[in-house]
């Protein structure tokens, strides 16, 4: 099944890794640990780890506290989400 906007390429085995990619590579990019972007975003840290892995898939509320924790706008965070899978 493909998701509304979403290329065929960027369906529900790739969409989660990505995003997960994604916020790895932001969070690394400002050099801060798992940690502090759990404190920045209020969330634990534990769950931040579940994204990074890919365990977890977050919910639009979560998006927005991630991308807050990050310094990047929502859309950002979900744009960088397009990798090559």
């Amino acid at each position: 099944m493909l998701f509304l906007g979403c290329s065929k390429n960027m369906h529900r085995s790739t969409v989660i890794p990505c995003f997960a990619a994604s916020v790895r590579k932001l969070r690394s990019g400002l050099g801060i640990s798992q940690e502090e972007l759990a404190e920045r975003a209020d969330l634990h840290r534990t769950y931040i780890a579940g994204i990074e892995r890919g365990a977890r898939n977050p919910t639009l509320l979560t998006i927005k506290k991630l991308a807050k924790g990050l310094g990047v706008s929502s859309a950002d965070l979900l744009s960088e989400a397009k990798c090559n899978r």
